[in-house]
């Protein structure tokens, strides 16, 4: 069948087996590869592509629940829409949520999501209490941050490199509310919008949408959202109203004159309120979610998220270039979410680092490519990497300069012999 990231680019034809037992995981691994887990696809490039793939969603069994401690082991291919659905109500959630809930266990680990509140707790893998891998040979590994440490870390952040992922035991944290109490702070440019971003460091959860085309004095513009968890109300989450996009947008519809048009009429029509007002935690954190098949809005051929993120000493003269080249460009970013993350972790191949992070979505046609390569000089020569999960289309070079630990990570590739038979299209690109 044919298979693609969330992205839609690239696309390969691939052979798709599915398992519900770690038996039937096993048989499949014995087959000649190369191999690499997929879950619900909604990594934006090729990191979980290959002519074959280990379809790991039918793989999905809680199986132990502490009410106490809140601590919750599962199989790896359920997602964490389902374990929020499960455990919420009973006042528990995961300690960190990407941008979106629609991705399985195993996905969020192999990429080592983070969320908006990484500056305060870090990555997903800092709720990790323990993981279970299975290697290409049969052979099943128990890891954690206190056994089989070199596997563990690098298995977060390791795009499914390392082992099929089968079961992790994750630490949720104790909430009061499926709500969160949000503010908002209208940003005139870059420099007020990180100015705002360290005045609210306190703020469990803080993101901001930006316009990259704004120029000059406004260059950076930004609406700055920050919450923390209500204290008070009921449990059962409120879920918005779905709303469809049932067909491709034509490729003339998204230009730089509609997404102009959209970001000035998004930015006017916040204004700052520090009121906190309550919002309901799917659509605090999962806006994009009740949107189905939001990535057809970019037309057949698909789309490039370039996610970058720059150290903090040099964010400010860093992410002032790119965006005045984005801006030049006129090549638009319909959507651009910045972040503020804390220290980097342990983990080779994790993406956060302390400072600042940009993700841009580019409709994918021609001119996009050579504006990507340079950028990414641009993030490499300013001490930034880019983020494994949202890449399409990096260059070696450019990731090997990104992320120091690589030489480690494929020396623990080698020393348990999965180089031989793991690899998806992103590894092969990359070197990995």
């Amino acid at each position: 069948m044919k298979l693609h990231g969330w992205g839609r680019y690239p696309v390969v034809e691939a052979k798709v087996p599915t398992f519900e037992t770690a038996d039937q995981a096993s048989r499949l691994l014995a087959r000649p590869g190369p191999w690499i887990a997929h879950g619900l696809g909604k990594s934006y490039g090729d990191s979980a592509l290959n002519q074959q793939v280990l379809m790991t969603r039918r793989f999905n069994k809680l199986l132990d629940f502490d009410p106490e401690k809140g601590v919750v082991t599962c199989e790896s291919g359920i997602t964490l829409a389902e374990l929020i659905h499960v455990f919420l109500p009973r006042g528990w959630l995961l300690q960190v949520v990407p941008g979106t809930k629609l991705i399985t266990v195993g996905g969020a680990i192999a990429s080592d999501v983070h969320g908006k509140n990484h500056h305060l707790v870090g990555c997903f893998s800092g709720s990790v209490i323990n993981l279970t891998l299975m290697f290409p040979d049969g052979t099943i590994r128990s890891c954690g941050p206190c056994e089989n440490q070199d596997l563990f870390h690098a298995t977060c952040g390791g795009m499914g490199l390392t082992g099929l992922i089968l079961h992790a035991t994750l630490q949720l944290q104790r909430v009061h509310s499926a709500f969160v109490r949000e503010g908002v702070l209208r940003c005139r440019n870059l420099i007020e919008a990180c100015e705002q971003f360290e005045a609210h460091r306190h703020s469990t959860y803080s993101v901001a949408w930006l316009d990259c085309l704004a120029k000059g004095e406004n260059l950076g513009r930004s609406v700055l959202m920050i919450g923390d968890h209500a204290q008070d109300g009921r449990l059962a989450p409120a879920l918005p109203r779905p709303v469809s996009i049932p067909v491709e947008w034509p490729g003339f519809v998204l230009n730089r004159y509609s997404i102009s048009l959209f970001n000035h009429l998004y930015f006017n029509s916040h204004s700052s309120r520090l009121d906190r007002q309550l919002k309901p935690i799917d659509s605090f954190f999962f806006p994009l979610d009740r949107i189905t098949d939001w990535h057809r809005i970019y037309g057949r051929q698909g789309f490039i998220q370039y996610q970058f993120v720059l150290p903090e000493n040099a964010s400010a003269e860093g992410f002032s270039a790119i965006l005045k080249t984005v801006a030049q460009s006129g090549i638009g970013s319909f959507l651009a979410v910045l972040k503020r993350l804390g220290p980097e972790n342990e983990n080779f191949l994790s993406f956060p680092m302390e400072g600042y992070t940009l993700a841009l979505d580019f409709k994918r046609r021609p001119q996009v490519f050579p504006l990507l390569d340079e950028l990414d000089r641009m993030v490499v020569d300013h001490g930034g990497r880019l983020y494994l999960a949202k890449d399409a289309r990096m260059q070696a070079s450019i990731f090997s300069r990104g992320y120091p630990e690589l030489k480690t990570f494929r020396e623990i590739r080698r020393k348990y012999r999965l180089a031989e038979k793991l690899h998806s299209l992103q590894s092969i690109r990359l070197g990995l």
